[in-house]
């Protein structure tokens, strides 16, 4: 079977990828790293507020059913001490272990980049918290929960039965009990109808939640950022995504939200890594769905809007330029500049949170901005290797956003739109609805407001944003949830 060479995905939103796959890194939210070779369903879904790294090293084989012999205080014992080697530095001795597709993919050379390359996303390891098991089907599952400097992330070892590692994934926390959202105090008000956008092998599940009443309803899509996101665009405690829809059903407006295709199918997506576009990771989907909303009972087909948050909203201009039938088109934190650039301003604003840059962070930056400028080269082609071009996304993302400046593009469309901001956005900036005001500003369609204390993820919060930031439980803002309903019901 086929082998893939490693990769490194740094996502959006905040970034933010599969499997990403590729995803926005100009949001970093969210972060796996996953370094994985074998034959498991497993759920790659990455929520934490900084990126998503994923480093891809094999493509799913195919076991065969053996004796299990590995007992689960040897895979806790047998992963710690694994880990330990990484933060030693001894690479060598830590390829020991792994399986012939982890040795060929993931050399002692290329664990060191991977294991690097998350030191500079979530800064220095600190310590080991805690160590717990899980089964999976033939596979022991190892936790190691890992404070670092920037982050807490379990490092998800996983052991086949022959006591071999065949894959290592590191994932947001789960070490302590998750924080439970408080019951929605308008959900007397919900109707909630299960859907599936799409069909085929690329069909994805999602809610369509509607006001109580006759009808017929405004409705809206709503539209993820990168990386593998649920319909809740769920990150660490914290679902925009359902505080939008409960907050807008609320006020007479259904809500159309679904799971990323890069999610629900991350595993086909795993063998189209070097061909993937924001065409296959987003846009297709929300066309799909603005689509089906027309045909649901009780909605207004003529008042059916799009709503895109972080890399959702960077695309919206493309979305309306393919479905001209859409009513109106929202965009919270869209990056109006190229990826690329926010990319190496993100990082910068991270390692100068602590008030100095290291002489290992500039390097680091330093190595950045040689992967951007191959970006911005003329001559970059699919021949490229990932691994030279920034968060190793593919030369084809790249060559495929080469050239997109969505304010100039949205300057270009009918429908009318509204573009929201939060001041204290450290990932998509002021200056990105500079942008926008720039081409959009002297539109009579076209509206802007912008909120002094709200984040990326539109919740309140004081002083400079940080990454740290998502993992606190907020919700969305009211008077974002009110200036959205009473925008659209002006249309």
């Amino acid at each position: 079977m086929q082998r893939t060479t490693p990769l490194i995905f740094l996502l959006d939103n905040t970034t933010h990828v599969y499997y990403i796959m590729y995803v926005h890194t100009y949001i970093y939210q969210y972060t796996q790293l996953s370094l994985w070779a074998g034959g498991m369903s497993m759920n790659k879904k990455i929520d934490f507020p900084l990126l998503s790294i994923i480093i891809l090293t094999a493509s799913l084989i195919c076991y065969a059913q053996q004796k299990e012999t590995l007992l689960r205080g040897n895979a806790q014992e047998e992963a710690k001490q694994f880990i330990q080697l990484l933060i030693n530095g001894d690479f060598t001795d830590a390829v020991k272990n792994f399986d012939a597709t982890m040795r060929g993919a993931l050399p002692p050379a290329k664990l060191q980049d991977a294991w690097e390359s998350l030191n500079i996303y979530v800064g220095s390891f600190k310590r080991q918290i805690s160590v717990r098991t899980e089964k999976f089907q033939q596979y022991d599952i190892a936790f190691v929960t890992c404070e670092f400097e920037r982050a807490t992330l379990d490092a998800k070892v996983v052991f086949d039965s022959t006591r071999q590692i065949s894959g290592l994934f590191f994932v947001p926390s789960q070490s302590t009990p998750k924080l439970e959202v408080p019951a929605s105090p308008v959900k007397d008000t919900l109707r909630e109808k299960e859907v599936l956008v799409g069909t085929g092998e690329w069909a994805v599940h999602g809610t369509v939640s509607l006001p109580k009443g006759p009808g017929h309803f405004p409705a809206i899509v709503l539209v993820h950022g990168s990386g593998p996101q649920d319909r809740d665009e769920t990150i660490g405690p914290n679902k925009p995504f359902r505080d939008l829809a409960d907050g807008l059903v609320s006020k007479g407006i259904a809500v159309l939200r679904y799971e990323k295709r890069t999610k629900e199918h991350a595993n086909q997506f795993s063998s189209m890594k070097d061909s993937i576009t924001v065409k296959e990771e987003t846009i297709e989907d929300a066309l799909l769905a603005a689509s089906l909303l027309r045909k649901v009972e009780r909605i207004d087909p003529k008042k059916v809007f799009v709503l895109g948050h972080s890399l959702g909203g960077m695309l919206i201009p493309r979305i309306g330029t393919l479905d001209s039938n859409v009513a109106g088109l929202i965009i919270l934190a869209g990056a109006s500049r190229p990826m690329e650039d926010i990319i190496l301003e993100q990082m910068s604003y991270i390692f100068s949170l602590d008030g100095t840059i290291s002489e290992s962070e500039k390097t680091q930056l330093s190595k950045i901005k040689l992967q951007v400028a191959r970006v911005k080269d003329r001559t970059l082609s699919t021949a490229m290797p990932s691994i030279d071009l920034p968060l190793s996304i593919p030369a084809k993302y790249w060559l495929d956003l080469r050239g997109y400046n969505p304010p100039e593009v949205a300057r270009n469309l009918k429908q009318p739109m509204l573009i929201l901001q939060g001041e204290r956005d450290y990932q998509v900036t002021m200056e990105d609805l500079a942008g926008w005001r720039k081409y959009l500003s002297s539109k009579p369609n076209v509206e802007f407001k912008t909120y002094p204390r709200l984040n990326h993820l539109f919740i309140e919060g004081e002083g400079k944003s940080t990454p740290k930031e998502y993992n606190v439980e907020g919700h969305v803002a009211e008077i974002v949830i009110d200036d959205i309903a009473g925008w659209i019901k002006k249309q």
